[in-house]
């Protein structure tokens, strides 16, 4: 048996939620394609590269739009001041490969954007 609080069930009764609510915007969704303009890509460059993080890839592999990246790169999610600074990156993961920074899917592990300095 569920035992409700009176507090609770009064909320409940009313219909009243603790959630916070939606304004109408919906949070971006990661893709597999990114396209961002050449200051979208120096902010993200400046937010997120780090030359000290930079990983070999296993033989074979290149990081290339569309290409899944393999399960031993370490991938991130995207940091909250390169989100800040190019919204469009929020929901993607990051990682940096052969000296460039990949934009990553999640969800697939494709990556959507290269971007080379």
């Amino acid at each position: 048996m569920w035992r409700v609080s009176q507090p609770a069930a009064a909320l409940l009764l009313a219909g009243v939620s603790a959630a916070p609510r939606n304004s109408g915007k919906t949070a971006p969704q990661a893709s597999d394609s990114l396209t961002l303009t050449n200051a979208q890509q120096k902010a993200a460059w400046d937010d997120l590269h780090t030359g000290a993080l930079n990983q070999s890839p296993p033989s074979g592999f290149s990081a290339t739009s569309g290409a899944v990246v393999p399960s031993n790169i370490a991938t991130a999610p995207v940091t909250a001041k390169a989100a800040s600074d190019v919204p469009a990156l929020t929901p993607y993961n990051f990682a940096t490969v052969q000296k460039k920074l990949v934009i990553i899917n999640p969800t697939d592990r494709k990556i959507a954007e290269v971007i080379r300095r």
